[in-house]
């Protein structure tokens, strides 16, 4: 169980983080890609 909560909590923010970077700079984010 401590696992998966690690898992979902290291998912949620990478997906936050890239959401966050893609909405502040779009031309960057695909460029980086």
């Amino acid at each position: 169980v401590a696992i998966f909560v690690t898992g979902m909590i290291a998912v949620i923010t990478v997906g936050w983080q890239s959401s966050r970077a893609a909405l502040a700079n779009p031309v960057k984010s695909l460029r980086t890609e």
